[in-house]
């Protein structure tokens, strides 16, 4: 018999094996080191101290410190300086630094004085212990009897012999009151007395800010912009300016440092003080150093002005009040004033204020003038106005040519006899022909009469740096620009500077950014009145107002572009300069075109009627200085250099006079017939003049055939 066997478990099927993945061991990271304490603390220490309540309160501890020490510092130092001669000492010293020795004797006698007085008083203490010891004895027994009477008194008025005595004892018992007050009071101000001392000494050195800038709050270190000026703050600012001798010299004088300062007088909207330098020190270490200057004494680099006064060694600061020169000044009398004349002669314009805050007038008598500065500064403004007022005198006569051609000058349409408007070479050639214009009239009026009179004529140019930039040139080659002897409008403007003052023929010239080559040396130091608007650097305001008044302490460079629109600088005799100084800052007036044109209809109801012309007409004979040479020579193979001027001048004295031996080298440099050499004489070889001018005919007829 067959047995079925039945499996206890139920067979599993074979399930299909998977490929296995290999398996990434990612290895355990390496224990991390754990940060040591020290290191710990270290770093949390640094970012406690770096944190600002931990500087702030650093901050106050250095403060009030340094006003605790600095405060006892300053009692020590007077309580010495009062017993003992150390003041007059410092005093001397400080005068004899400044070079005044009459006030250092007198300090020298004060010092014997002091030092006598002590040597007494101290003899005197020798002997004062008799002194006290009997001054007590007769005041104890003197009180003790006026007690003793008064007691007699009430005995006899009371009927009681023991009233005697009452007066004494009530003395006796108040002093027994006193010392047990005292006994009470003694051990409190034991304690409080030191304090007090220490708080004594701390507002001591809290109001003198004896403490490190840095360490003073808010308003107290750098924020003290418009303080007013004291002696103590002037002389601060000079110990601190970064002169050795003269700081050095400074903390010698000691507290007496305001000895070397003069009054400080109320100016305008400033103040201005003398300072007398220690030996040593040049004016123009502190001239140098006018930026820093004007920090140390919390003010703009535009609000302290230093000039040269005639005292040696001294220099004139002139601060102003903190931001006053950014209000603008009142209008111009010629708008505020509708009957306001003028006379050329003996009038003066009223054209703005000084720093002080004064009216500057500027007298127009016989003066060339020249005007300068940066674009966009107010240079035609400020021109304008002076011309305005001097159109109030009838007898004045215009003529103006304003190479901008933008109608700023519109207005004197019917005032001007000639009116020239433009930028271009035509323009230029308009302009120059009207110099020369000039020329021909001063020279009509230097040939007049003994005694004739004549009414001024005065030309204008403005933007005169295009005339002399101005590439154009004219029929016989002569250029109208440039700053050579060839050029026509430097040498009308040349003769006119040379001879026009003596008979009212002026000119007064406008220019930008002035250089050499827009505005040449000959014609800047010719004008009478130079006036300068900001200038980007100092090359260029010597430019405009000579080296005397740079070296004076004249600044037109450092005048804020932009921001000081109308402010001029300006150096002349025709207005009125502190004594002293070489130039005077002015901030002008300003009239805008519509106003100007008011002013000028005035002008023109003062007139008969003035027919403008726009160009002048073109002389019917031009110069041609290479062929009047060549007339000269003639037939001669040579001749001397100072001959030829002489004979130049008999041929043509209008156009030759004030020829110099420059002015002909330039001419016969430019056509290849430079001066030469012979027999250790400078002559002019009429051989190369001839090939000079035949050269020239050939290029003028070959561009005639092109």
């Amino acid at each position: 018999m067959t047995e079925n066997v039945v499996p206890l478990f139920k067979p599993v099927p074979e399930q299909p094996t998977e490929p296995t993945v290999p398996l990434t061991v990612v290895p355990e990271p390496a224990p991390t080191r754990p940060v040591r304490v020290w290191k710990r603390t270290g770093r949390a220490v640094a970012r406690a101290a770096r944190h600002e309540r931990t500087k702030t309160a650093g901050r106050v501890a250095v403060r009030h410190t340094s006003y605790v020490l600095g405060g006892t510092r300053i009692v020590v130092r007077r309580a010495w300086d009062g017993r003992t001669g150390a003041r007059y000492e410092r005093l001397l010293r400080a005068a004899e630094a400044a070079g005044n020795y009459q006030a250092a004797g007198e300090w020298e006698e004060r010092l014997h004085r002091f030092r006598s007085e002590r040597h007494k008083r101290r003899m005197d203490l020798i002997t004062a212990p008799e002194r006290i010891v009997k001054g007590a004895a007769f005041g104890v027994g003197g009180s003790i009897g006026a007690l003793i009477l008064i007691g007699i008194a009430l005995a006899i008025a009371n009927g009681e012999i023991a009233d005697v005595v009452t007066p004494l004892m009530a003395v006796i018992k108040l002093i027994s009151l006193l010392v047990v007050i005292v006994q009470v009071v003694w051990g409190p101000a034991m304690v409080i007395g030191p304090w007090l001392a220490l708080a004594g000494v701390w507002a001591v050195g809290r109001k003198r800010g004896a403490a490190p800038q840095w360490a003073l709050p808010t308003g107290k270190g750098g924020d003290d912009a418009g303080a007013p000026i004291t002696p103590s703050i002037v002389v601060t600012a000079l110990r601190d300016l970064g002169v050795a001798p003269l700081a050095r010299a400074i903390k010698e004088m000691g507290d007496a440092g305001a000895a070397m300062l003069g009054p400080i007088r109320i100016a305008g909207c400033g103040v201005e003080v003398d300072v007398t330098l220690p030996s040593g020190v040049s004016t123009l270490e502190v001239q140098n150093r006018r930026r820093k200057l004007a920090e140390n004494l919390s003010r703009h680099e535009h609000e302290v002005f230093i000039t040269i006064p005639t005292a040696a060694r001294t220099v004139r600061l002139w601060i102003a009040d903190s931001g006053a020169l950014d209000e603008p000044i009142g209008p111009s009398p010629l708008v505020t004033d509708e009957t306001m004349t003028a006379n050329y002669k003996t009038g003066k314009a009223p054209w703005g204020q000084d720093l002080r805050g004064d009216a500057a007038m500027l007298s127009l008598f016989q003066r060339m003038l020249l005007i300068t500065g940066l674009s966009n500064q107010g240079k035609t403004a400020a021109l304008r106005a002076l011309a305005l007022w001097l159109a109030l005198d009838k007898s004045v006569e215009f003529r103006i040519a304003d190479l901008k051609g933008v109608g700023d000058w519109g207005m004197f349409d019917g005032l001007a006899t000639v009116l020239i408007q433009g930028p271009t070479d035509d323009h230029v050639i308009d302009a120059t022909e009207m110099v020369e214009g000039l020329v021909e009239e001063m020279e009509r009026r230097i040939q007049a009469p003994p005694g004739t009179t004549f009414d001024p004529l005065i030309g204008i140019v403005d933007e005169a740096q295009v005339a002399f930039m101005c590439p154009a040139v004219d029929d016989n080659k002569r250029p109208y620009g440039g700053s050579k002897a060839t050029s026509r409008y430097f040498m009308a403007a040349r003769k006119i500077h040379n001879q026009g003052r003596a008979v009212d023929v002026l000119l007064w010239e406008g220019t930008q950014d002035p250089t050499d080559q827009n505005l040449p040396k000959l014609v800047r130091e010719g004008a009478h009145t130079r006036i300068s608007l900001a200038l980007g650097t100092e090359s260029q305001a010597r430019m405009a107002l000579g080296d005397k008044a740079v070296d004076g302490g004249a600044a037109p460079h450092l005048l804020r572009q932009g921001l000081d629109k109308g402010t001029v600088v300006v150096a002349s005799d025709g207005i009125q300069i502190p004594a002293g100084q070489a130039s005077i800052t002015v901030r002008t007036h300003y009239i805008d075109t519509d106003t100007a044109a008011a002013i000028a209809e005035r002008a023109k109801a003062m007139r008969e009627g003035v027919t403008t012309l726009t160009a002048v007409e073109q002389p019917a004979t031009v110069v041609d200085p290479l062929a009047d040479i060549a007339d000269i020579l003639g037939d001669k193979p040579r001749m001397l250099t100072q001959e030829v001027l002489q004979r130049l001048a008999q041929k043509n004295p209008g156009e030759y006079r004030e020829w110099t031996f420059a002015d002909l080298r330039q001419v016969l440099e430019a056509a290849d017939a430079a001066p030469r050499k012979s027999d250790g004489r400078m002559v002019v070889d009429s051989l190369r003049v001839a090939n000079a001018l035949a050269q020239r005919d050939t290029e003028d007829s070959d561009s005639a055939d092109w």
